[in-house]
């Protein structure tokens, strides 16, 4: 396992519960305390699915991306799917029987996932100590053999089994489901 990094943005910003959010480090150290078995790659900052293309093919296993949405109740998602997993948002609300979507603001974002636009990923719900954001996870993607999100920061990715990303979740109190996305593809 690779040693774990310094954050270079340690930011001292609160989020919804008052408290800084956790920081990459944070969150290396808890999946070693849970003996998660995790691939750390750092590469250049990538704000997009189209900009990660380029480190994509150093690295083994499904490469993801993430929606954080909000429907007109409200409620609030964050989606984790494979990047080839194609979703029409009008399908989506529909297949989660949500209200219509838009995406969340930088603002909420930073306010109830503790992380910035380009760093967006599953981990990021250990910073919703409320419970405000639903995790929704592609079944395709949990049925890859290693799966690739960031760490809280887009100039690394970690890869970890789909079994690991659940220990994850069941370690912060999180029951994430996982849906089938393809009935929310693009006609």
């Amino acid at each position: 396992m690779i040693q774990p990094f310094e954050d270079k943005d340690k930011n001292k910003d609160e989020n919804s519960d008052g408290a800084p959010p956790k920081t990459p480090a944070q969150l290396l150290k808890h999946l070693d305390d849970l003996g998660i078995s995790y691939d750390l790659h750092e590469h250049k900052a990538v704000f997009t699915v189209a900009q990660s293309h380029g480190i994509e093919a150093d690295i083994e296993g499904v490469h993801c991306r993430n929606l954080f949405l909000r429907d007109k109740k409200k409620q609030m998602f964050l989606v984790v799917a494979a990047n080839e997993t194609e979703i029409d948002l009008k399908k989506l609300s529909g297949l989660l029987e949500a209200g219509r979507f838009s995406f969340g603001s930088a603002d909420r974002l930073w306010e109830f996932l503790g992380v910035r636009p380009g760093s967006v990923c599953p981990y990021a719900a250990m910073n919703d100590k409320s419970g405000a954001v639903e995790i929704i996870l592609d079944q395709y993607m949990m049925n890859a053999a290693r799966i690739n999100h960031h760490p809280l920061i887009n100039d690394k990715t970690i890869g970890v089994s789909p079994a690991d990303l659940m220990r994850f979740f069941e370690s912060i109190g999180k029951v994430p489901r996982i849906v089938d996305l393809s009935a929310a593809a693009p006609d």
